[in-house]
């Protein structure tokens, strides 16, 4: 009896006919659609390709089977296709789409030697990685832009082992890390592993001037606005963005001064509310200096009244633009990074920070950052103004991406004969022409 009769699996029948079922279809891929799209969207912008420049690589040349591009590409592709553990590749390595998005017609890395490769990773790495994603953020604009949003955002990474930097987080009630993340739209510019027993504004100030000074390196005449919730609003940050002709709005903690300060505001929209029964709101603003400012700011208040009361919240901002613009149009837009953070964690698994090592785990998140950033330049040029330009990271793996394919080789030819039951085959070719023609 051989390996595929033992491995028939039976699932009924449907009339007279029995459903059998075996893994010995031979060179069928479920990813063809994800390799050929994250192959054409390297191809084009690169990313892979200076990321990889900048890896350590102190293995002997004559003995090197799989080179640093190989290998972060295999990784980042297959993050990017669904599949999170390293031990995946066990397998993966075989798949003859993941080869050919990689370039090569052979096996790819065993899941030992790719385990190797992250452990290969140290500061360095994590600080040269992060210049070739701001390099890419700068190089996808054909033009300078006038303004920029710079959004910044910390969230829990939760961890289940005895990893390097762990510690117990009071708020979050478990134990983790707390990665920083600074986006600008839906791009990414920072991805910073940083351990849980910190100030949530740890090394903002840092990374924002370094993070301002490149992008003013490109584009001198560019308007900046950092945006944060009140977890950021620290002296060190303010007062830097004030010296150096950024803007902010940043989100602040409410106290007894401030609801002083905003009482007449209160007070107005809470009448409204009695006088209509109608839930309403109402912006004012104010001079406030926190205890350790040396100096007062400007404060909006967005008062809020209805059938459950009060519910005020308070920005600090150096902006001009009226107290209604400020929050509405500036700052509750904050909140669509959340959704992008949640995005990477949930269908890139950026909270993988399972290696015992640091740096091997600020290196896993970074490059879950990378198939983001390929993510993305597929659904912003590929996909715009389809049924898919707005769609998650996940579904756009599950619509496009998921395509099987038998695969036919030859010396010659590499033929990829997708589903022809596919219902996305007019996006999906769509998206490969833009990219291909996306320089």
């Amino acid at each position: 009896m051989d390996d595929t009769t033992e491995q028939l699996t039976l699932f009924g029948k449907v009339g007279r006919a029995q459903i059998e079922a075996s893994f010995s279809g031979g060179t069928i891929s479920s990813d063809a659609g994800g390799a050929l799209l994250l192959r054409q969207t390297e191809q084009r912008i690169g990313l892979l390709r200076a990321a990889a420049s900048v890896l350590p690589d102190e293995r002997s040349p004559d003995r090197i089977k799989h080179t640093r591009l190989a290998q972060l590409t295999q990784r980042v592709f297959a993050i990017a296709l669904g599949y999170e553990d390293l031990n995946d590749h066990d397998q993966l390595r075989r798949d003859i789409a993941l080869q050919t998005a990689m370039g090569q017609r052979h096996e790819a890395s065993s899941a030992p030697t790719l385990c190797r490769f992250e452990n290969a990773m140290e500061r360095p790495t994590a600080v040269a990685l992060h210049k070739v994603l701001v390099d890419r953020f700068i190089a996808s604009h054909r033009q300078a832009p006038t303004e920029l949003v710079l959004d910044l955002d910390a969230t829990d990474d939760a961890v289940h082992g005895r990893q390097e930097g762990r510690f117990f987080h009071g708020y979050y009630d478990h134990y983790c890390f707390l990665p920083l993340y600074v986006m600008c739209g839906e791009s990414l510019l920072v991805s910073y592993l940083r351990p849980s027993n910190i100030d949530g504004a740890h090394h903002a100030a840092a990374i924002i001037k370094l993070l301002v000074e490149r992008l003013r390196q490109a584009w001198p005449t560019v308007r900046i606005t950092l945006r944060a919730d009140s977890g950021f609003c620290r002296t060190i940050l303010l007062s830097w963005c004030e010296r150096n002709g950024v803007d902010y709005v940043i989100g602040l903690a409410r106290n007894s001064r401030l609801q002083t300060l905003g009482a007449p505001t209160e007070a107005s929209c809470e009448s409204a509310f009695e006088a209509s029964a109608i839930k309403q709101r109402q912006f004012g603003e104010f001079q406030y200096a926190a205890k350790k400012w040396k100096r007062e700011r400007r404060v909006v208040i967005r008062a809020e009244h209805g059938a459950q009361g009060a519910n005020p919240r308070f920005v600090v901002t150096n902006r001009r633009d009226a107290a209604a613009t400020i929050y509405d149009d500036i700052y509750c837009q904050r909140g669509e990074m959340e959704n992008r953070i949640k995005e990477q964690q949930l269908g890139l698994f950026a909270d993988r920070t399972s290696a015992s090592d640091w740096w091997a785990n600020q290196f896993r998140l970074l490059q879950a950052s990378l198939a983001y950033v390929l993510m993305q330049t597929i659904r912003a040029v590929g996909l715009a103004g389809t049924e898919l330009a707005k769609a998650q990271c996940t579904t756009i793996r599950l619509k496009l991406f998921k395509i099987g394919a038998a695969i036919i080789t030859s010396v010659r030819r590499i033929r990829f004969l997708l589903a022809a039951s596919c219902p996305y085959q007019e996006i999906f070719f769509q998206a490969a022409a833009r990219l291909e023609h996306s320089g």
